[in-house]
């Protein structure tokens, strides 16, 4: 049998405390529903209202109003307004660069 307590030692000082672990696993649940992940692409292109993308999801904007709100909670999202009208964008580039790296990572030639 092999000794790897050094080994161990130094994974554990690398290792998140609980608190980010469980808000890391939160992040990537909200990245785990079909409809949120069709907003996040359709916001790749260019900000848009609830109703351009209820239009581009054939979702009403109810259901649409719906997952933006958990986006936002996640800051994944942010908006902006203009008289009425809300227009919501990606948050910043490390939204895009986590889809983008998932994309990546299941349609790379293994």
């Amino acid at each position: 049998m092999h000794n790897h307590n050094a080994t161990l030692e130094t994974v554990r000082k690398g290792m998140i405390g609980d608190g980010e672990l469980n808000d890391l696993v939160a992040l990537f649940k909200v990245f785990g529903d079909k409809t949120r992940m069709k907003i996040l692409y359709s916001l790749f292109e260019s900000e848009l209202c609830v109703c351009a993308i209820g239009e581009l999801l054939n979702m009403s904007p109810s259901a649409i109003s719906h997952q933006l709100k958990t986006l936002k909670e996640a800051k994944l999202i942010g908006n902006r307004r203009e008289g009425k009208t809300i227009y919501y964008f990606l948050a910043d580039e490390h939204v895009r660069t986590i889809i983008a790296q998932g994309y990546n990572h299941i349609t790379e030639e293994r």
